[in-house]
């Protein structure tokens, strides 16, 4: 782990982290039982990347995320209730119901809606920091994509406008090793994907460990302090991996199972927490406090969201086209 922090910003994180894996596990069972529709890709063992990405932006911030959303989403500060209620299809849900697992976002807080399309959402974070820019604001967008984005012609479009253009945006790599169910080994012949490219953009990068969530938020700190003071974007790949397939549908066969313990070892929330309390920033009763009230929370939220209502039929055509309001 990095340097050390206060105890209170500490806490913050871990809150964030706990809160995090708990509702992706509460969300997956409830899709294995039926009670939810469609389907999911979480993004259990990669807490560490949203957090300590997204923990220092301020709320006009921007965030703009992937089809493994929930973390992102709830590290920007989207309402665990409207989250809730987004995966049961209901009206109160921060899309309405209409966006599903992999749609989810909240422009309030500078979530933009989540693109499933890979590499959908790198142009589209250029323009917002070129919005920015020309609105002569300070602030930034945090763009995620995953490693297999960087074979898409849309990743190095985006990297050579916001070069050339010295655009806010901060594009965060999470480099978990596979690109669906395939080996990055197979499809990319440099070990560091988004990294190791930069310099072909004259863009400085950074490769951290991804479950780290001090060392990320460090980097992100340069990151941010950098794009806020008109010197441009950064690239951020982050080592890390999840702990589910692809998909609820995936068994991870083709995972070998000792690279498997080697990061299920390195758990970005099971491991902050024993750093917490070895260094003697809290005590264990103090996490055990926190995580109760989460998993109280998650509990409410999923009852709120079962008796929400569903949108009205009409509700379809709305929201279809920008109504300039």
């Amino acid at each position: 782990m990095s340097k050390l922090p206060d105890k209170e910003r500490m806490l913050g994180m871990y809150r964030q982290m706990y809160l995090i894996r708990k509702y992706e596990e509460r969300i997956y069972y409830l899709f294995l039982e039926g009670i939810m529709p469609g389907t999911i890709h979480q993004s259990t063992g990669q807490e560490a990347c949203a957090v300590g990405m997204l923990y220092d932006l301020r709320k006009d911030d921007c965030m703009a995320s992937t089809h493994r959303p929930a973390g992102h989403d709830l590290a920007k500060g989207v309402s665990l209730k409207s989250m809730m209620c987004e995966m049961f299809g209901k009206e109160e849900g921060c899309c309405r119901g209409k966006g599903g697992a992999m749609h989810t976002g909240d422009m309030e807080v500078g979530a933009l809606v989540a693109n499933a399309i890979v590499g959908g959402n790198l142009p589209i974070a250029a323009g917002v920091a070129l919005a920015f820019k020309m609105q002569k604001k300070d602030n930034v967008i945090v763009c995620f994509f995953g490693d297999g984005a960087t074979n898409e012609g849309s990743f190095h479009e985006s990297m050579n406008a916001a070069a050339i253009w010295k655009l806010p945006v901060i594009y965060v790599c999470e480099n978990n090793l596979y690109s669906a169910t395939t080996s990055i080994a197979l499809t990319c012949n440099i070990p560091n994907p988004a990294a190791d490219r930069a310099a072909s953009y004259a863009i400085p990068a950074e490769i951290v460990d991804g479950n780290d969530v001090l060392k990320v938020n460090e980097a992100a700190t340069r990151a941010i302090n950098r794009a806020r003071a008109g010197e441009g974007p950064t690239i951020i790949e982050l080592k890390t991996y999840r702990h589910g397939g692809h998909s609820r549908n995936d068994a991870c066969q083709y995972r070998p199972k000792d690279e498997e313990k080697h990061w299920f070892d390195r758990d970005p929330v099971k491991n902050f927490r024993n750093y917490l309390i070895s260094k003697k920033l809290v005590v264990e009763q103090e996490l055990k406090t926190v995580e109760k009230a989460i998993e109280l929370e998650i509990d409410e939220a999923v009852e709120y969201a079962q008796n929400a209502p569903f949108p009205q039929i009409e509700s379809a055509l709305t929201d279809v086209y920008w109504e300039g309001k």
